[in-house]
């Protein structure tokens, strides 16, 4: 499950709220065990990832880098490169 939540700090262009909100999703389902809430608790639930999609975006922004930013492209031809290593040496 969490393996899905990727670094969002430090990226030309910044983090779309989308991208903060999967993480967020993301993250509620790894601590609760569950991906898809039951009814009784689908309102926590959401109420969770909007909190902590919110705090994300705050942190993000605070965030301060001497780095130059990544670049998204660049990034994900390099996951992809070390995807196929791992796959292609099985």
């Amino acid at each position: 499950m969490c393996r899905n939540i990727r670094t969002l700090h430090n990226f030309e262009p910044h983090a779309t709220s989308d991208e903060v909100h999967a993480a967020a999703l993301q993250y509620v389902r790894k601590i609760s065990g569950s991906t898809k809430p039951s009814k009784a608790n689908q309102e926590a639930f959401d109420d969770a990832v909007h909190e902590i999609a919110h705090t994300t975006a705050h942190l993000l922004d605070a965030l301060v880098s001497v780095a130059p930013p990544k670049d998204r492209e660049v990034e994900a031809a390099k996951a992809r490169a070390r995807s196929a290593e791992r796959f292609g040496a099985a």
